[in-house]
């Protein structure tokens, strides 16, 4: 029973939260309702025995992708004028395309309704040894014959979040750096004026 609104209620937010990410008008709310879904995912993960993709979408796409994607928007010059008016130029398109993945969609469920494609036979070289957890069976796959890919792929990660940094920098103009000789070589008279204001007439500037 638990479990049942359990699955009820990670479904219904992740679908609440996918709705708000489209709908957003501000892209940095967008990015907070879809890390809301990315965390909402993850519990249907943990309720269909998937601990090791729950944990990708937590540590992986919330902890690294959605933060990096909330970084760029927040650090870029986004003018939401110009956002707005393009998603209405751009809104029939925006129809279009979800005609066709809805149509995808159907004839996909049809597709599995008449019986699934026959992809091969498993020869069991991939079976989970006794006693062993979802968790460490990918690590021991990970690690052991597929670490080349792995160390490519964070390298490849690395690079993206490099990218984006450089992107986002920018050198103001407005300021000079510190000059520490100048500072060290300052002295008492040169900071600090003593003046003798007349009554009435103010200080001044």
């Amino acid at each position: 029973m638990i479990t049942a609104l359990a699955f009820y209620l990670f479904a219904a937010l992740t679908i609440l939260s996918g709705a708000m990410t489209i709908t957003a008008r501000n892209p940095v709310h967008s990015v907070l309702w879809l890390i809301l879904a990315f965390f909402n995912a993850a519990g249907l993960m943990v309720l269909a025995g998937a601990e090791f993709i729950a944990m990708l979408l937590v540590i992986v796409y919330v902890g690294a992708v959605a933060v990096l994607f909330l970084f760029v928007v927040m650090m870029l010059n986004i003018d939401f004028a110009a956002l707005r008016a393009g998603f209405v130029r751009n809104f029939p398109l925006g129809i279009a395309l979800a005609l066709v993945l809805l149509a995808e969609l159907a004839i996909g469920l049809g597709a599995v309704g008449s019986g699934g494609i026959q992809l091969g036979t498993p020869d069991g070289t991939a079976a989970i040894p006794a006693g062993m957890s979802n968790i460490q069976a990918i690590g021991h796959l990970l690690y052991g014959k597929y670490l080349f890919l792995f160390e490519a792929a964070g390298i490849l990660l690395l690079v993206a979040m490099v990218g984006a940094i450089v992107l986002t920098h920018r050198k103001r103009g407005d300021t000079r750096g510190q000059i520490i000789a100048k500072q060290n070589a300052r002295r008492p008279g040169d900071a600090t004026i003593n003046v003798k204001p007349e009554v009435g007439k103010g200080v001044q500037l």
